[in-house]
This record gives structure tokens, C-alpha cells and sequence, in this order.
């Protein structure tokens, strides 16, 4: 049986959020309770995100931040078929996920789109209160809205690096997930 790629994602998912909650996935004993909810993870896909994902993956998050007192300010996707090109602007910053200039792997352009969708999000939040953090990468990759406590308790129980949430960054190869 062949599954549709949306349905390969989300059982993908789904088997993630389970080995997260499972306590072989945490430090300590069997009975430490995961740290974070991630009944509140909202699974984004890098790849999505950077086959011109961005608009409808941000209107997704719209009830998110409405629900955080936030009225997302509109970005504007540029895409250029003919170049290829897939960019975007907002608040007069420009983030380029893939052009003829911006050459790179496709992980790269994954890594890019996910820095310019937690980048446009965060920016939005006030700085006293959670931000928007990355859970995991690639096909994998969610998001949660996070407190600084929060992120803390999550790096001092999980065991692997890979699962701390993380605020996504422009470096290559790894774009700000810990390793």
C-alpha cells in the first residue's frame, strides 16, 4: 500500500512525538514525565516550508499568535520561476530560501526556509514572553511556543541534543539545532 506524502508525514510525526514521551527518549528514571507538551507541537516540514510553504504554513500560525495577543503583520512571497527564486520580505528585510545566487544543497534550502519562518515569527513576539522555538529538522520539524523555563527544563531532561528545542539560525549545516 502506498502512502500519500501527507500521510507518510504525519505518521512520521506521530512516531516522534511518541519517542519523545517515551522514557527511554529522557534522562532519569522511567517515571520522569516529559517536559514538554507535545500535544502543542505544530508540525511544519522543512521541505514544505521551502517548496513555497512559507505563506500557508505562517496563515496556519495565525490563531496561534492571535491567541498571544499578536496580529501577524503580512509577509510577501516572491517567487520567480523562471530563475528559479523563492524569497520572501517582511518589516524590509529580505530572506532568500533559493536563487541562482544563493547556491546550495537542498538541505540548505530547508535549513534557510526554516530560519526565515521562525525568524518572521519570533520577531513578532514580545521579548518578555515565549518565542516560537524549532522542534527537530528535515521532515520532522515542528514548532512550539516556549518560555525560557521552559526550554531549560527540556535541555536538562532530554537526553539527546538533537531533541532540545532550539531558535533556528542561518548556519549551515546544522541552521542552530544542537548536534
Amino acid at each position: 500500500m502506498k502512502l500519500a506524502p501527507a500521510m507518510l508525514g504525519a505518521l512520521v510525526a506521530a512516531a516522534w512525538i511518541a519517542a519523545c514521551r517515551s522514557p527511554e527518549s529522557q534522562e532519569g528514571s522511567a517515571k520522569a514525565p516529559s517536559v514538554l507538551d507535545y500535544e502543542k507541537l505544530i508540525h511544519l516540514d522543512s521541505e514544505t516550508l521551502a517548496e513555497q510553504g512559507i505563506g500557508r504554513a505562517y496563515a496556519a500560525l495565525e490563531t496561534h499568535m492571535r491567541s498571544r495577543g499578536v496580529a501577524p503583520e503580512p509577509i510577501e512571497e516572491v517567487v520567480d520561476h523562471s530563475a528559479p527564486a523563492y524569497k520572501l520580505r517582511f518589516r524590509g528585510s529580505e530572506y532568500v530560501v533559493y536563487s541562482p545566487a544563493v547556491a546550495g544543497s537542498e538541505g540548505s534550502n530547508w535549513g534557510l526556509a526554516t530560519f526565515a519562518f521562525f525568524s518572521i515569527v519570533n520577531q513578532q513576539l514580545p521579548q518578555t514572553g515565549p518565542r516560537f522555538y524549532a522542534i527537530n529538522g528535515g521532515n520532522d520539524l515542528g514548532g512550539m511556543f516556549l518560555t525560557a523555563d521552559e526550554v531549560a527544563r527540556a535541555r536538562a531532561t532530554l537526553k539527546r541534543r538533537e531533541d532540545w528545542p532550539y531558535i533556528p539560525t542561518q548556519e549551515a549545516p546544522w541552521f542552530g539545532q544542537e548536534h
